[in-house]
């Protein structure tokens, strides 16, 4: 019988030496991880991430796992071990904003919709689900379903711009103007430098004939931030429609100048110059919009956007 103990007694010692090893090689693994992590070295990371959670599948290293995946890009693995993460842990409310977050980066809209409603079934004042819920049904095209979370989203936070804002954006859609320009003048009274809010409040003013108000905010936001295409393709645009074309060919002229590699900009200045009587200067616009980006362009030698000259 003495033995027989000793041999059983070895058996039970041998596994929980093992249990102790693979918990000490896991730890390691982990915060090697999270050390990598912090150094921005992610692929060694993620390699150390994965071998720790084959040895423990523990929640907080799939979460830093999600993370680095998140950190390189690679949205396809992110969202399976998020998927992974919420399965095995239902209630974990953040993990559940991080895939709802990674569903709209992939434009899985629908799925979106249905971790935002699993985050409200447990938390029906959580803003940011309200939020992701409303940007989910406005890229559904159920544009009144979003009114209706972007408001609950605000009825939880009074002073949520990101909900004003979106809620805005929502009602331009719509043709819903003057409620639009309410929504922009809430973001704005909290954040006056919010470049998208100031965009779409240049598009309410040019809409309602106020050119020199709605040329103010796209040369605000110029100033804000000189590397903002949007708003000199805005800017350039409504100056085309006021057949100020040297105007608008000077303000694609600026943009060029900082941003040499948009396609979009030399179109839009090819247009300009076509409108200006420069047809030769806009053909060479034109192809190089075409050189930055084949694949969204074509070169037909007309224009649709705009009028054609008079003659």
């Amino acid at each position: 019988m003495g033995l027989l103990s000793s041999l059983f007694g070895g058996k039970e010692s041998d596994q929980a030496q093992q249990k102790k090893q693979e918990k000490k090689n896991f730890e390691i693994l982990k915060y090697d991880g999270i050390r990598a992590q912090n150094m921005k070295q992610i692929p060694y990371a993620i390699k150390c991430f994965t071998q720790a959670i084959a040895l423990n599948e523990d929640n907080e290293t799939l979460e830093l796992l999600a993370n680095a995946y998140l950190n390189i890009g690679d949205t396809g693995n992110a969202h399976s071990t998020l998927s992974r993460l919420t399965e095995k842990d239902p209630a974990n409310i953040k993990a559940l904003l991080s895939l709802a977050n990674v569903c709209y980066m992939e434009g899985n809209y629908e799925e979106m919709r249905n971790v935002c409603n699993k985050i409200l079934g447990q938390d029906s004042n959580n803003a940011t689900a309200y939020l992701l819920a409303g940007k989910a049904e406005h890229c559904l095209k159920n544009e009144l379903q979003a009114i209706v979370m972007l408001t609950k989203a605000i009825a939880q936070d009074e002073s949520y711009t990101k909900a004003y804002l979106l809620r805005a954006e929502v009602l331009w859609d719509m043709q819903q103007i003057q409620e639009a320009a309410n929504d922009i003048t809430q973001v704005l009274s909290r954040d006056p430098d919010e470049e998208d809010a100031l965009l779409l409040k240049g598009k309410i003013e040019a809409s309602q004939g106020n050119i020199k108000e709605a040329i103010d905010c796209f040369d605000r936001v110029i100033a804000l931030n000189p590397f903002n295409e949007k708003s000199y393709l805005l800017k350039g645009e409504l100056l085309l429609k006021q057949k100020d074309f040297n105007n608008a060919i000077a303000t694609y002229n600026e943009a060029i100048e900082l941003i040499p590699d948009n396609a979009a900009i030399y179109r839009e200045r090819g247009r300009a110059k076509l409108l200006n009587g420069e047809k030769d200067e806009s053909v060479k616009d034109m192809k190089k919009a075409l050189e930055l980006s084949p694949e969204s362009q074509k070169l037909s030698g007309e224009f649709h956007n705009y009028p054609k000259p008079e003659a």
